[in-house]
C-alpha cells in the first residue's frame, strides 16, 4: 500500500489553515499544519513534505522567507503561495524560487486542487507547469 503524500499547510490564520486541511485531507493526502514559518523549519516534516501550501504574509518570517530558507538548506519542496496580498514582486519573487502556484485570496477550492495535483506530480518527478 502506498503511503498518501505529506503536505505542509503554513499559515498564521487559524480558519485558513482548518480549511486547507481538510481540503487536503479529502484528497487522500496527510496534511499538516503550522501557524508559523519557524514552527515548520523546527519540524521533523521539512525533510518529508511532498508539497507545501504557504501564506505570503505572516510575522516574523514570511513565506518568501521560508521559501529561500529551504532552498538554502537544499530542500526543494514544491511551494503553492497563497496571499491576501497579491503584489507583483512577491509573485514574481516566488516563481523565480521554482513556486507552483500563486493563489490570491479567496480562491475557489477547484484552484487550489489543480495546484496541488501539479505539484504532487512535481514531487513524484512528473513534469509541472506554473500556474497562478
Amino acid at each position: 500500500m502506498q503511503q498518501a503524500p505529506v503536505v505542509s499547510i503554513v499559515d498564521d490564520d487559524e480558519s485558513v489553515r482548518t480549511a486547507a486541511k481538510c481540503l487536503v485531507r479529502s484528497l487522500g493526502c496527510d496534511a499538516h499544519i503550522f501557524a508559523s514559518a519557524e514552527e515548520f523549519l523546527k519540524s521533523a516534516l521539512v525533510s518529508t513534505s511532498a508539497c507545501l501550501i504557504v501564506d505570503v504574509q505572516m510575522p516574523k518570517m514570511n513565506g518568501l522567507e521560508l521559501q529561500s530558507a529551504l532552498r538554502a538548506k537544499g530542500h526543494h519542496t514544491p511551494i503553492i503561495f497563497i496571499t491576501a496580498f497579491p503584489e507583483e514582486r512577491f509573485r514574481a519573487r516566488a516563481f523565480e524560487e521554482g513556486a507552483i502556484c500563486f493563489l490570491s485570496k479567496p480562491f475557489d477550492a477547484k484552484d487550489l486542487v489543480d495546484c496541488l495535483t501539479m505539484a504532487l506530480a512535481s514531487a513524484r518527478g512528473g513534469g509541472s507547469e506554473s500556474a497562478s
